[in-house]
């Protein structure tokens, strides 16, 4: 545990009360209260899928506790001891985490969004002076050896954090500040880097193979290129060029279907870089179109119509679809590990009276995917590696889903619908 003076130790029933009025503060029900929990000790106790959002939880000691799902959001984990604890799926978005210790835990798929993990000043005892005397001296986060595959760190803050050895890969680093931080031999291949500021980080050993690194800031650190090999940089500058000629490809593709033929023409952006374009495709017509092969890597096609279009093959790693009209779109062999469905329409397309073409899936890589309150229903997931999607609340009559390489993929799949889990099963 941490050197503070002392550790608090309660009773289970005392706990319980306190974390069923603080349950009740955090819903907005009435009679509740916000607790108020500094230097407890928690070691090994089991928290998980307790809500504990806005706790104050200054110094605690959850060495080896279990907190699957456990809720901290905002909570205040100052200096907290989380050493070999079971975070996994938990939700730490905006905690204060300074000073906290984080070595040996792990934090699969957990939501870290915007928590701060800088230097804290931590208590410590006086080593001459026993228990009598408290000191203060800075501490920087500790994550040596902590497990944070496939977790979402977007716009964190982790500067001169000490993170030598973690496992970082599959995350969402979106905008993370790691400035100064030490990532010796971290494994952050497949992380999703992009904006994050990496200026002054210790990267001797770390891999960053399959990584998407695109607008990051490096200063002087540098990153082997032996260790990156399928790493995703900035769009080339003739790319940045061509974004003009495809956005005007996309306005006539648009009117081209709006006047049924008769006006603009039919786009097609197989093979091409759709990264500068960003967010151009927001809400836009843009049904039946031709993205075979494309690179989209975080492209955001918000609310768009785009019922037929052809993905396949198609980098699509972190792009956003949250409330598109995606029906019977063709996603095969497609890569949209940490992509975003959420809300959108991926059941069949009716063609005619008598024929329907089946949203496909087969053989996408679909980690981490969010399909939350989708509907795809007789969507086809034939082969898919799906570890760690979530299909909260989806719509799933008839969908099918086949054998998947990925042997997990049955079990880590977070609220797997249960027409697919049966398929899964089936299988």
């Amino acid at each position: 545990m941490n050197s503070f003076a002392t550790y608090v130790k309660l009773e289970p029933e005392s706990l319980e009360a306190i974390l069923n009025l603080h349950e009740r503060y955090a819903n907005g029900i009435d009679g509740g209260k916000r607790a108020s929990l500094k230097f407890v000790d928690f070691s090994g106790i089991d928290l998980s899928g307790r809500n504990l959002t806005d706790a104050e939880l200054t110094g605690c000691a959850f060495e080896n506790a279990k907190l699957i799902k456990t809720i901290f959001e905002r909570a205040v984990l100052f200096a907290c001891d989380f050493r070999k604890a079971d975070l996994r799926g938990a939700c730490m978005a905006r905690a204060d985490m300074r000073g906290a210790n984080l070595r040996g835990a792990d934090l699969s798929h957990a939501d870290l969004t915007q928590s701060d993990f800088r230097e804290g000043e931590v208590a410590v005892a006086d080593k001459k002076n026993g228990m009598l005397v408290i000191k203060h001296r800075m501490r920087p986060g500790d994550a040596e050896g902590t497990l944070f595959v496939g977790a979402t760190l977007d716009g964190s803050q982790f500067n001169g954090a000490q993170a030598k050895g973690a496992n970082f890969q599959d995350c969402s680093m979106k905008g993370t500040k790691l400035t100064g931080a030490i990532l010796k031999d971290c494994n952050l291949a497949g992380a999703d880097l992009q904006d994050a500021d990496l200026t002054g980080a210790r990267l001797e050993g770390a891999h960053f193979e399959d990584a998407i690194l695109t607008r990051v800031a490096l200063g002087y650190s540098k990153i082997d290129p032996n260790l990156s090999k399928g790493a995703l940089g900035d769009p080339s500058e003739s790319a940045k060029i061509r974004a003009i000629q495809l956005e005007n490809m996309a306005n006539d593709h648009q009117t081209w279907w709006e006047s049924n033929g008769e006006a603009g023409q039919h786009a097609k952006f197989d093979d091409e870089d759709l990264r500068p374009m960003n967010a151009i495709f927001k809400g836009m017509r843009l049904t039946a179109l031709s993205a075979v092969k494309c690179n989209g890597v975080g492209v955001r096609f918000l609310s768009t119509q785009l019922q037929g279009a052809n993905f396949s093959g198609a980098d699509l790693r972190g792009a956003c679809f949250a409330g598109a009209d995606l029906r019977g779109a063709n996603f095969t062999r497609a890569r949209l590990k940490k992509a975003d469905f959420r809300n959108a329409k991926l059941s069949p397309l009716r063609i005619s009276a008598e024929k329907t073409k089946a949203t496909d899936f087969t053989g996408a890589e679909l980690r981490y995917a969010n399909f939350d309150q989708a509907d795809i229903r007789q969507a086809l997931f034939y082969d898919v590696d799906m570890l760690g999607a979530s299909f909260r609340g989806a719509q799933a009559s008839g969908a099918k889903r086949g054998k998947s390489p990925i042997a997990e993929a049955t079990t880590a799949t977070t609220g797997m619908p249960a027409a697919v889990q049966a398929q899964a099963n089936a299988a």
